[in-house]
């Protein structure tokens, strides 16, 4: 099997395969006996034309190749099997198909590229790129869905400056499809308005419970049968140099600090959103020290969850050194091309990330 390299040479050389075959056939032609015909390459050359060339394009593949086959038929004085009527009369009813077949790919491109400026208009709307910057912290974001073609799927992140601090939010809802995409609406809306208004984190949680359980009640969505949201919620108060952070079932953040990188597991676990009928006692809020060079992690599972051929997990502490980011656009632009090395490009869910540094205040 030729390596993915491979295949992306000749991606990068695709609209010469069809000039290659002509070439390639009319060579046969010449160097073999009169009654052997390269009429299948001629035909090959057209048809691939369709795909990869404009309307002109193909139409230019065919003319040419219905060029060289009479060439040759004149090369070889007419003596030729099958006979040269037939053979050109082939050539033209291919070239009359790779036209229609490309008009027909044209039209399906255009109905895709729509598509996909919905998607991305969707993606604009419900999941928007984080603010740049706010006092100290610096934000970045990246997203990445399972489906290709897709721009959303059931993972979201948020930042909102509020009074009593940045408040972020990264989290993954256990479901698939546009019920799915509901719950992300639902949450993110939940979370940008309780944020601003409630000043205790413990209460924004609480209303984010809420709204996640209310959506797996709702008849047709999605989550019904899941029924919960993972996500870790984080604060960072004015002037404190401290982060604060309740996790409710997702994976916990990663810490890269001047001298090390480590998990940032909670101290007590918790259930995720929209399952907390089933928990007992007050909510838990670990408050850790964020210094000036620190970042913060915040990812869905289709990072840690991201396998290599062998089904080796992804890992990010082990993958990166301290301190050697300390911007965080860099951080995830690295991330997501290890990530895409240790995959060999495959995806199979989902992938969120936000990260926040921490920088002097004059930077």
């Amino acid at each position: 099997m030729a390596r993915p390299g491979v295949w992306l040479w000749l991606g990068k050389r695709r609209r010469l395969l069809p000039a290659t075959l002509l070439f390639l056939a009319a060579v046969i032609d010449l160097v073999t006996p009169a009654d052997v015909s390269a009429a299948a390459l001629y035909a090959a050359a057209i048809l691939m034309a369709a795909p990869l060339l404009s309307l002109r394009g193909t139409i230019i593949t065919g003319v040419c190749a219905l060029l060289i086959d009479l060439v040759m038929f004149v090369h070889f004085g007419y003596h030729r099997s099958p006979p040269e009527g037939s053979e050109l009369a082939m050539v033209v009813t291919v070239s009359v198909i790779a036209i229609f077949l490309n008009r027909l790919l044209y039209h399906l491109q255009v109905q895709l590229s729509s598509a996909r400026d919905i998607a991305v208009a969707v993606q604009s709307a419900v999941l928007p790129d984080p603010p740049k910057a706010s006092g100290s912290l610096r934000f970045a974001a990246r997203y990445e869905a399972a489906q290709r073609d897709a721009q959303i799927g059931g993972d979201l992140y948020a930042v909102v400056d509020t009074p009593f601090g940045v408040r972020c939010m990264i989290g993954d809802v256990r479901g698939k499809g546009l019920g799915a995409v509901r719950a992300v609406a639902a949450g993110l809306g939940t979370f940008r308005e309780a944020a601003l208004q409630e000043p205790s984190l413990t209460d924004l949680v609480k209303r984010l419970e809420r709204s996640a359980a209310l959506e797996t009640q709702q008849p047709g969505s999605e989550t019904e049968l899941e029924g919960f949201i993972t996500g870790v919620v984080a604060e960072f108060p004015r002037n404190e140099g401290q982060v604060r952070l309740i996790n409710r079932g997702h994976p916990a953040p990663v810490l890269f600090l001047p001298d090390a990188v480590r998990y940032l597991e909670p101290s007590q676990p918790a259930l995720a959103l929209g399952m907390g009928a089933l928990a007992s006692g007050p909510l838990s809020v670990d408050t850790l020290a964020f210094p000036e060079g620190a970042t913060l992690l915040l990812y869905t599972d289709g990072l840690t969850e991201a396998r290599d051929e062998k089904g080796v997990f992804y890992d990010p502490v082990d993958r990166f050194a301290p301190s050697r980011y300390t911007c965080p656009d860099t951080l995830l632009d690295a991330l997501v091309a290890d990530v895409h090395r240790h995959t060999g490009g495959r995806r199979t869910d989902d992938m969120a990330l936000l990260a926040i540094t921490r920088t002097p205040d004059n930077t």
